[in-house]
């Protein structure tokens, strides 16, 4: 019976550290650097806009006609020297309208690929031949704040900062969309934890809906890569560099269009976080980097590897602790599981009759992107070949 107890908290610890304990083990050694260091001060830009340095605005895309007027009209809203902003869009084997909608704007270059290798290799691609100090890439039907380059290049006049990550914003077309709803309050949590992970060190990886790299820093990536996104940006953190993370430089975009296209998304990231674990696994070392061990296994692999297999152990272990008749401490934590998991039941059901409710759809999307990690594991398999992936419907 001590072995399964001991099994039994292992796995309570592991499900709370990962997803309420480091977030409150970040903040409060945030908040000790915050007295040690005392005061930060802020990096400006420079006052006059001629020393801005020169920044290229990249857009990967694979058939996005639909949006591509939407984007270049969100593209000339922003607040940077026209004469420094180069546009281009890598069309990664677009067999739509996408290219002829583009020869509109004289102004944008197109890096076309006829064969579609997925974004990885459109990234690879369009980076060799970027001539600006800083890239900034985005995904086509995410919208950016006016002033999100100027943010970025304020934060890159720190040289160790060789990659920002922009916020990520979810917004829902109608009052009750669950899966936009329950996305953006993921995000809204993923966001702080980002935050305190900048300040404390460096961020745990860039989303690609908005993030900036030094050009100069970029390495190819195998064209298998999932997550894109992370496995260059993370890379810049193992050879010494840092991921600065900034409320004021965001992107917008609609939540999938319901769970089930909201599946297609959690399984390809469940995918790619267990594949670029296993590539980056050297940065697990705490005797390389110790801060970055800490908060890349607290932040990115428990929760991609080992968390949600804990979490489905609690439940066998807690039965038979209680058949067992270990103590009152486990009826009581059965019973707050069988109320957990009735709650995501019924979060479940009133989704699939187009209802919802605040108190039930959390335990529901919490549930949901845990089942999606399993999901995860044959999704790798059959996507070890090639970074082609089915784009998820947004709402």
């Amino acid at each position: 019976m001590v072995a399964l107890k001991t099994a039994f908290w292992i796995c309570a610890f592991l499900v709370f550290y990962t997803y309420l304990g480091y977030g409150m083990l970040l903040w409060l050694l945030v908040r000790v650097k915050r007295i040690v260091a005392g005061k930060v001060v802020l990096t400006a830009l420079p006052v006059d806009d001629a020393e801005l340095p020169d920044v290229t605005f990249m857009v990967c895309a694979y058939n996005e006609q639909d949006v591509v007027d939407m984007k270049m009209k969100d593209i000339r809203q922003l607040d940077y020297p026209k004469d420094k902003l180069h546009i281009t869009w890598v069309t990664d084997g677009s067999t739509d309208q996408t290219n002829d909608r583009l020869k509109a704007y004289a102004d944008v270059e197109v890096i076309f690929t006829p064969e579609r290798k997925g974004k990885t290799a459109a990234l690879n691609h369009g980076l060799s031949l970027v001539q600006s100090p800083i890239t900034v890439m985005t995904d086509a039907n995410t919208m950016v704040n006016a002033g999100a380059i100027r943010e970025i290049v304020r934060l890159m006049q720190d040289q160790k900062v060789a990659c920002v990550a922009g916020e990520k914003r979810v917004l829902a077309r109608q009052d009750g969309q669950v899966a936009a709803e329950g996305e953006g309050l993921y995000w809204r949590y993923e966001s702080a934890l980002k935050q305190l992970d900048s300040e404390l060190y460096s961020a745990m990886g860039a989303a690609g809906e908005l993030n900036a790299i030094r050009t100069a820093l970029y390495r190819p990536m195998p064209e298998n890569a999932l997550l894109d996104d992370f496995v260059m940006s993370m890379d810049m953190v193992d050879r010494g560099y840092r991921i600065a993370y900034t409320h004021d430089a965001y992107a917008m975009e609609y939540g999938s269009a319901d769970l089930g296209e909201e599946s297609k998304r959690k399984r390809r990231i469940a995918a790619g976080g267990l594949q670029s674990s296993w590539w980056l696994r050297r940065m697990m070392n705490p005797f390389r980097n110790a801060v970055v061990a800490f908060q890349f296994v607290s932040h990115r692999v428990l929760r991609w590897s080992i968390t949600p297999v804990a979490l489905m152990a609690l439940i066998p272990l807690n039965v038979v602790l209680v058949v067992m008749k270990a103590g009152t401490i486990y009826n009581i934590l059965w019973l707050l599981q069988i109320v957990f998991y009735a709650a995501a039941l019924g979060g479940y059901l009133l989704e699939r009759h187009g209802r919802r409710s605040r108190l039930l759809y959390v335990p529901y999307y919490f549930l949901f992107m845990n089942m999606n990690v399993f999901a995860g594991i044959p999704y790798l398999y059959s996507h070890r070949g090639g970074g082609t992936w089915e784009k998820a419907k947004r709402g």
